[in-house]
């Protein structure tokens, strides 16, 4: 919770304000009973005003400076009864003040919290945001962060009315008479121990609360994201049942949390009449008896007051509840902004050499996993301005491979060099800056078509975003749809194919004419026709362009300068053109073998 104090310090003299403007909300409504009292005492009852032992100086200064010696009852009830009205007036302004004081205090505090919080996840490895999950960090940068906004804009006003009340209040009461102080010492202690012993039971549920709702959070983001898979396999009712049966976990913490906490209201208002009763009881029996020194107004004063004192023990107990579990979702904010990215950059950004990429002795294996590494002693050398296809069995590594250029991931063992300088020494802007990467799947937003492509390049005009989505052979459907390049895309591209999807990723990508294009088997999706006008266009147009590939198909790869061959123990033991390969290498004669014949072609042998 220190870390997001913290968070306060640009909002410090709004923070300072605020409990200035509820402390004097709360003087205004402990002067009130007061008057009240003077009402109902002077104006009501007929007490002398100057009567020494019911009398008020106060009261009576207050009137002489108004009247004079002439005044009446009717006097005293307007006077006072106008007193009162503009203390409310007061009291509201000042709680008004203090209210718009802490709300922009603490939601500016949300404001600067939610934009770190976010930050940090951009920052973090692909390996570190798996840890947390999508449904989790979703939580964190929502709900979490909420419930904090809630806790500083709650204790910039209550942490400072439910004190003042209990020691003003109980002060008031002390001043009216000892006899109901009494009722408030058996009262409060009695409360304080309701409260206590529900505050021990709820504290850990409110930790378990926002576990649950991350799990619903990831069953709805994996349901949305995956509708059309649920929908082809009529699996509907298995996941309304995943759905229900973390929803139900949800409902039952929340349900134990609050029927925990029901028992304070009951008990509260139990307390409060009897307190009421007792007070009523202790003033009818001393008003009964003459020079008691208690009048009506003390009764209803008192009583005032004591609802004061115990409504502000509730607040209390609120309080209490929102630090519970603020402090259980700022740790959870807090495990996001203190971990340290796996992955940084480093210092430099830029060097020179003939050589493109290369892989010296390169191990790798997933984070958090045991067993043989995905890729085993990989050397490789790819110049500059070259085309490298990678190919092998489904599993092999081909992706874990190129994961490494752009440092989704790091070697686990080994060197992997760009331009003749280890990728761990760039800055990891300036590193991915020179790389042009198009994913497997195709990940579109919520955008224009113009902006998705854009996205490669922010500053890109109109023509270089037109030149970029010819060469990957999407200008063609682009412009059949009526807005052309301003059509909207639907969220993730569902109102795109497959192939349209690609197609825009690919030109999204070379808008931003990289140094080195990554193509991750992201052809699938199109007709060898397509393919092959889209290889020639980007092979004419960036002959500078260094481009690695990952393919299935052996017709994707046959005019790449080079083919890398991945075994199925994740080594390279063969890197040649087609031709070669075929003679060389019986990993990919297995492939072209397999792939022709389904084309009635020739085997190979």
């Amino acid at each position: 919770m220190k870390k997001m104090f913290s968070y306060l310090k640009p909002y410090w003299f709004l923070a300072i304000i605020s409990p200035l403007m509820m402390m004097a909300e709360v003087a205004a409504d402990l002067a009130l009973p007061n008057f009240m009292k003077y009402i109902v005492n002077y104006g009501i009852e007929g007490i002398s005003i100057t009567d020494p032992e019911q009398g008020s100086s106060l009261a009576a200064g207050i009137i002489r400076f108004i009247f004079g010696e002439e005044y009446n009852q009717v006097n005293i009830i307007v006077t006072f009864g106008i007193t009162m009205l503009l203390i409310t007036l007061l009291g509201g302004f000042f709680g008004m003040f203090c209210a718009y004081t802490a709300a922009t205090a603490a939601h500016g505090l949300g404001y600067d919290l939610r934009r770190d919080a976010y930050g940090k996840v951009m920052s973090l490895s692909i390996e570190q945001t798996d840890k947390f999950t999508t449904g989790s960090l979703i939580t964190r940068m929502t709900n979490d962060i909420s419930i904090v906004v809630d806790f500083f804009e709650m204790i910039m006003r209550g942490f400072v009315r439910a004190p003042m009340f209990i020691i003003g209040g109980t002060f008031m009461i002390v001043m009216l008479n000892l006899k109901f102080t009494a009722v408030l010492l058996c009262a409060v202690p009695a409360l304080l121990i309701v409260v206590v012993s529900v505050l021990i039971r709820v504290t850990p549920v409110y930790s378990r609360i926002q576990q649950k709702l991350d799990r619903v959070n990831s069953v709805v983001g994996e349901n949305i994201s995956g509708a059309r898979v649920v929908k082809a396999f009529v699996r509907e009712d298995y996941e309304c049942g995943r759905f229900d049966g973390a929803n139900k976990a949800l409902y039952k913490e929340n349900l134990s949390a609050l029927t925990t906490m029901a028992i304070i209201s009951p008990v509260l208002t139990i307390i409060m009449n009897f307190s009421i009763i007792a007070v009523i009881y202790i003033g009818g029996f001393n008003i009964s008896i003459e020079n008691a020194g208690m009048s009506t107004g003390d009764i209803m004063a008192a009583i005032t007051y004591i609802t004061q004192v115990i409504h502000s023990v509730m607040m209390a107990t609120n309080i209490f509840q929102s630090i519970i579990r603020a402090s259980a979702s700022a740790k959870r904010v807090n495990e996001v902004l203190s971990t340290s990215p796996v992955i940084t950059g480093g210092s430099k950004s830029a060097a020179a050499d003939a050589t493109a990429i290369s892989f010296r002795n390169v191990s790798f294996r997933y984070p958090a996993t045991h067993g043989e590494n995905v890729l085993k002693n990989i050397n490789l050398d790819v110049k500059r301005g070259e085309t490298l296809a990678i190919i092998g069995s489904t599993g092999c590594g081909k992706s874990s491979l190129i994961y490494l250029i752009p440092r989704f991931y790091d070697a686990t063992q080994g060197d992997v060099l760009i331009d003749g300088m280890n990728v761990k020494e760039y800055k990891l802007d300036a590193l991915r800056e020179k790389i042009g990467y198009v994913m497997q799947k195709s990940e579109l937003f919520s955008d224009t078509i113009e902006g998705n492509i854009r996205w490669g390049k922010p500053d890109a005009t109109h023509e270089e975003v037109v030149a970029a989505a010819k060469i990957a052979q999407a200008d063609e459907f682009i412009m059949s749809f009526p807005e052309g390049y301003d059509t909207f895309v639907a969220e993730k591209g569902a109102s795109l194919s497959g192939g349209q999807k690609q197609r825009v990723s690919i030109a999204r990508a070379l808008v931003r004419k990289p140094e080195i294009l990554i193509l991750d088997d992201s052809t699938s999706a199109l007709d060898l026709v397509t393919e092959a006008k889209l290889r020639t266009a980007v092979r004419e147009s960036s002959r500078d362009t260094t481009v690695v590939m990952v393919a299935q198909r052996i017709a994707s790869v046959m005019e790449a300068d080079r083919i890398a061959v991945i075994e199925n123990d994740g080594s390279i033991l063969h890197i040649a053109p087609h031709e070669e390969l075929l003679r060389v290498s019986e990993t990919y004669r297995d492939i072209y073998n397999s792939q022709m014949r389904e084309y009635g072609k020739k085997e190979v042998n």
